[in-house]
Order: C-alpha cells, then sequence, then structure tokens
C-alpha cells in the first residue's frame, strides 16, 4: 500500500462504518421499539432514542455536511435533547437515513489536501481528519447508547456481534 492511498482507505472505512454497521444497528433498535419507547426516557437527565437519533442526524450535518462539505450550518443543538416527540419513526429515520448519505457523499469526494486543511466547526477548529473521526467515533458511541436502551427495554440479545467462525454464542459471554 502506498502512503498516498491511505486517505482514501480512512474514508472509506469512516463510510462504512456509518453507513453499513451504525446507521443499520439505528435502524433496526428503531424498528423493534414501539413509538413509545422511542421517546422513553428514564430520567429527566437521561435522552431518549428519539434525541440520540436527532443529535446524532445534527452532529453528522453540522461537522461533515456543512463543516467539511460547505452546506450552511443551521443546526439548534439544544433542540436535539429537548424534543420530546412523537415525531414517527418513520420521519425520524428517513432524517438520519438521508443525512447519512449525503454525508457520505461529502467524504467520497474528500482529497487527502482538505484532511489536513483547518476547518472552524461547532465553535473548534480542526482539521478535516479530526473532523471525520470525531463524527465517526461519535456515531459509534451514541449508536452503543441506542442499543443498550434497545437492550434494557426489550430484554433480548439483539444479535448484532458474531465472531468469525463463531456457529452459536457461547455461554456466559455478553452479545451486543
Amino acid at each position: 500500500m502506498r502512503t498516498t492511498e491511505l486517505p482514501h482507505l480512512f474514508l472509506a472505512q469512516a463510510q462504512y462504518i456509518l453507513r453499513e454497521v451504525d446507521l443499520p444497528r439505528i435502524e433496526a433498535c428503531a424498528r423493534r421499539l414501539s413509538e413509545a419507547q422511542i421517546w422513553w426516557r428514564a430520567n429527566s437527565e437521561s435522552n431518549s432514542v428519539g434525541n440520540l437519533i436527532l443529535h446524532l442526524e445534527g452532529n453528522v450535518r453540522q461537522w461533515v455536511i456543512s463543516g467539511l462539505g460547505g452546506a450552511p450550518d443551521t443546526r439548534v443543538r439544544d433542540r436535539e435533547f429537548l424534543e420530546q416527540g412523537p415525531i414517527p419513526r418513520r420521519a425520524l429515520l428517513g432524517r438520519l437515513h438521508r443525512t447519512v448519505l449525503e454525508a457520505c457523499g461529502v467524504l467520497r469526494g474528500l482529497t487527502g489536501r482538505e484532511l489536513a486543511r483547518a476547518y472552524p466547526i461547532q465553535g473548534f477548529r480542526v482539521t478535516g481528519l479530526q473532523a471525520v473521526f470525531h463524527v465517526t467515533e461519535h456515531f459509534s458511541l451514541h449508536t452503543g447508547q441506542i442499543i443498550l436502551l434497545t437492550k434494557t427495554m426489550q430484554g433480548k440479545n439483539l444479535g448484532f456481534t458474531h465472531l468469525p467462525g463463531e456457529r452459536s454464542r457461547r455461554r456466559g459471554l455478553p452479545a451486543v
């Protein structure tokens, strides 16, 4: 592998995690939950699955589509957490799905030079590389929270994790 291929490989991996790993898990969780469960909060200081989906949509839009892609930044972050629904599941997931696909389009078009460049995003000054890394890590973190909330409400193994060659889950090991 040549070092000139690294930006392309990094961006392809970020797109894969967003579009092929985390987004399908969020969609699967939301489909398992009732509309009321999507907006359930454990307490007033906690977020619902719906809040987390709105937050991810806002974060990806602000950091990738606006910050790296140049679209206007119209995000009002506090609204993502104040919303109590119900925004219907279909609309909520549709917004996130479209945003992830649009962000992947921006990521596909980035160059190594753009990854090295500094951008002002959400009051921070970050390189394109830092922005992509932040969004991917942030998306995965909140995907994990959505999975945990879903497992808590459903009381079931969601079956997302299987090790290579594993036919059935070994006893005593937790599954995602």
